[in-house]
């Protein structure tokens, strides 16, 4: 089920400046285990969450918010394997004793912010009543597998370990993607009107939330980049409880501003050739030795824009640019529409129109940094390498073209570009403005979004919702 991408310059009253991004081969986490017992029947869960690469064909789930019980037993709210919002709360280790619900919609858009809500209320002698699930405002019909009345759950549980980012008892099924603006309500059963509202085009906004938290309660802003349990921590709580959370194997780098409030460009895990592998919330991309290509979840027919990517290695000369949306994702090299840089071709880089070769400014390698300058006011594309535009590019040249890659844009054959990479055997970090890579300078646009390796041409922007909502 695919929702509206939020974002825009339109004033909501309320932005979210900061996520969390978590990948899943790193096993990371944030934890906590309460000193006291708080309401184990009755509680609000909310956040929003943004898909990384999750292959829905996998046996296993994916955990956002889990406990663990003092007998190993776990609760957890998931996406499970098919993309159904699920929550599962065992007792005495029996499923039937306890509660189970799903979505009966699928999730699976890794472009798009979901709000998620779940209240429990499990005094409430029906089903309907005890267990509510909200996606973007929209209260979900809910298929129950159980439902027993009074069941104390492991969250809010003295000793019990809650989680966010993967499966409590046993370290597994680890989240993929970006979390943001969390919070845990204890003691109260909330709707999603308290967190959210439409604004006037008919989308799903964040608002401030303005109710008590309980004591077990938390607020994570995700704004703080330690790795300490207390308020400068990534999981600094900022409810005014000071329930702060634990980060395991998180660093300053995943704390990112692709937020619900400005959702920023990735790669696209279902616009991805099946032999590239997406990690690191879709910002890297990995090849076996088969020639093939990934775009992103944005794309463009109208401003100017510009993004980097890193080459993480090299061995069968990626090319970088744009795909057309209608072009095939094998060897991207000979596709129709396309306008890419290559790494090498002898002795020096190429340029490839729909296929076709010519010479075009310097050989690429390992840790290089490539940006892509698109002008679709004047239909130009330039490329630089670590900061230089090749063959004397002059993106800010307007009508003039000058030195440009392509100059033909506006008469090509897509009527829809998108970023992408073609790889081979060989990986590359994109950078849209909110690198998973080091970067060692750090440059904004001229909105201030975004933090690239190097200056922004004038006139340019960062891949995202709001620049999108003014230029695109």
């Amino acid at each position: 089920m695919v929702f509206p991408v939020v974002g825009g310059t339109q004033s909501t009253g309320y932005d979210i400046d900061n996520s969390v991004r978590f990948n899943r081969g790193d096993g990371a986490d944030l934890s906590r285990a309460p000193s006291a017992d708080g309401n184990r029947k009755t509680w609000t869960f909310s956040t929003w969450v943004k898909l990384g690469n999750i292959p829905w064909d996998e046996s296993q789930d994916f955990d956002i918010f889990s406990a663990n019980s003092t007998n190993n037993f776990n609760d957890n709210l998931r996406f499970d394997a098919n993309g159904k919002l699920t929550l599962l709360s065992k007792v005495s280790g029996d499923t039937a004793n306890g509660v189970k619900g799903s979505s009966t919609r699928l999730f699976r858009d890794p472009s798009a912010w979901y709000h998620i809500v779940v209240a429990l209320d499990t005094t409430q002698a029906t089903n309907s009543n005890g267990f509510k699930m909200y996606v973007n405002g929209v209260q979900e019909t809910i298929s129950f597998n159980n439902y027993n009345q009074n069941i104390s759950t492991s969250f809010n549980k003295d000793g019990s370990t809650m989680s966010i980012g993967h499966r409590q008892n046993d370290g597994g099924n680890h989240y993929d993607g970006y979390v943001s603006e969390t919070h845990f309500i204890d003691g109260t059963q909330l709707d999603a009107s308290y967190f959210g509202e439409t604004n006037d085009n008919g989308v799903w906004i964040p608002k401030k939330y303005t109710g008590s938290y309980g004591t077990n309660g938390f607020f994570f802003e995700y704004q703080q980049t330690g790795t300490s349990a207390n308020s400068s921590g990534i999981g600094a709580d900022t409810s005014g409880n000071d329930n702060h959370f634990t980060p395991t194997n998180l660093a300053a780098i995943d704390v990112t501003t692709d937020t619900p409030t400005n959702n920023f460009a990735t790669f696209n895990s279902v616009d991805c050739a099946s032999n590239i592998t997406l990690t690191e919330g879709n910002t890297v991309a990995t090849a076996n030795t088969n020639h093939s290509a990934v775009r992103a979840t944005m794309g463009f027919r109208n401003g100017k824009w510009y993004w980097e990517q890193k080459v993480v290695n090299v061995s069968g000369q990626p090319a970088v640019g744009i795909l057309g949306a209608e072009a095939p994702l094998g060897n991207q090299i000979n596709a129709v529409p396309s306008r890419l840089y290559r790494a090498s071709d002898g002795d020096s880089g190429a340029k490839y129109s729909d296929g076709s070769a010519a010479n075009y400014g310097d050989e690429y390698v390992q840790n290089d940094i490539i940006g892509v300058a698109v002008d679709m006011d004047n239909g130009a594309i330039y490329f630089s390498k670590n900061g230089t535009f090749q063959d004397s590019g002059d993106p800010t040249s307007g009508s003039n073209k000058t030195n440009a890659a392509f100059t033909d844009l506006l008469t090509a054959t897509s009527e829809h570009w998108l970023p992408a990479v073609k790889l081979y055997a060989e990986g590359m970090s994109i950078n849209f403005g909110n690198p998973s890579h080091s970067i060692s300078s750090g440059n904004a646009d001229a909105n201030g979004y975004g933090n690239f390796e190097y200056a922004v041409p004038s006139g340019y922007y960062a891949l995202c919702t709001k620049n999108l909502a003014e230029y695109g």
